[in-house]
């Protein structure tokens, strides 16, 4: 027969071990949309649609970006009508710029603004404190300097930084040479997703998420076509992914095509020809856009080897 102290360790053990178990088997869950309101349907639905995302209890609310189609004005009016919209949701919801609201602002159908002001209103409206939207807010970093917009905050073992990578090439220019805003802006977002990388290995992070609203053109790169404005952007995130020993995954806008899969190709593969092999490591998403409506949950799930699941809920109109 077992003394009472073999017995009360044995039950501490077993204790133990249950508790370890749940503690691995712990997962945690946030939700992305993009590419809406562009319709004065969608403006209607998407409060329903956040109360719908709310009912699954994420943590938060990712947007990744272009709140409004490209021929609405990019008025006052609408920005904080979108504001208010986002501050609506009950669970905190995270914003990154797209490039209707900021770079297209300049077009005649657009109201003729001038996008850098834009750019800046948003900051203010938008990213004036270092805090998500919503009814409850979520703490976050601002990267420090001239773009307080560019983010970064943590879930679970998992590191998330947003950058104002917005369609249209990056803003890059129709020439040659790149615009002026380029050159001033993408060392910065170089930097952040650089540091992010870093930070996320110097903490052991079992993943990074990264979240910007261009697609970089992917099936462009594979085929060495790259557009400019992202050559540099698509350069770094092979390289760091490729030196990262968990999990990356990019989430996107821009081209209105909700997806799930591994457009990123290793350069120094030799499977059927030389970078035609997907880097094993990196999982992008995209976001449901205009016409149709819907959101994407991601399960960081620990036990996985993946570490992310998804769930995808087209959108029910009420």
């Amino acid at each position: 027969m077992n003394s009472p102290a073999t017995t009360m360790r044995s039950l501490l053990g077993g204790l133990g071990l249950l508790l370890a178990v749940g503690l691995h088997a712990e997962t945690w869950r946030f939700a992305v949309i993009g590419d809406t309101p562009y319709s004065s349907y969608e403006e209607r639905q998407l409060p329903a649609m956040l109360d719908d995302i709310a009912a699954e209890n994420p943590q938060f609310v990712v947007h990744a970006g272009d709140f409004k189609s490209s021929s609405k004005p990019c008025s006052d009016a609408l920005f904080s009508d979108r504001r208010a919209l986002f501050d609506a949701s009950r669970v905190p919801l995270i914003y990154v710029p797209g490039d209707n609201e900021w770079t297209d602002c300049d077009r005649q159908s657009a109201g003729h603004f001038d996008p850098l002001e834009r750019l800046q209103k948003l900051r203010q409206l938008f990213f004036a404190a270092p805090r998500s939207l919503g009814q409850q807010t979520l703490a976050v970093e601002q990267q420090a300097g001239a773009y307080p917009e560019q983010l970064r905050w943590r879930l679970g073992p998992v590191l998330f930084v947003s950058l104002n990578v917005p369609g249209s090439n990056n803003n890059f220019g129709n020439r040659e040479t790149p615009s002026r805003e380029y050159l001033a802006r993408n060392p910065a977002v170089i930097e952040w997703l650089e540091q992010s990388f870093a930070t996320a290995r110097r903490e052991n992070a079992a993943g990074l998420v990264i979240v910007m609203q261009a697609n970089p053109g992917f099936k462009h790169a594979a085929a060495g076509l790259t557009h400019s404005g992202y050559r540099q952007l698509l350069a770094t995130l092979r390289r760091e992914t490729l030196a990262f020993p968990g999990q990356v995954l990019l989430i996107h806008g821009d081209t209105h095509w909700q997806r799930i899969d591994r457009p990123l190709r290793d350069p120094t593969s030799t499977t059927d020809k030389p970078g035609n092999r997907p880097i094993a490591n990196f999982t992008r998403l995209e976001t449901f856009g205009y016409p149709l409506m819907g959101w994407v949950k991601v399960i960081i799930d620990s036990e996985l080897p993946q570490l992310f699941r998804f769930e995808v809920h087209p959108h029910r109109p009420r």
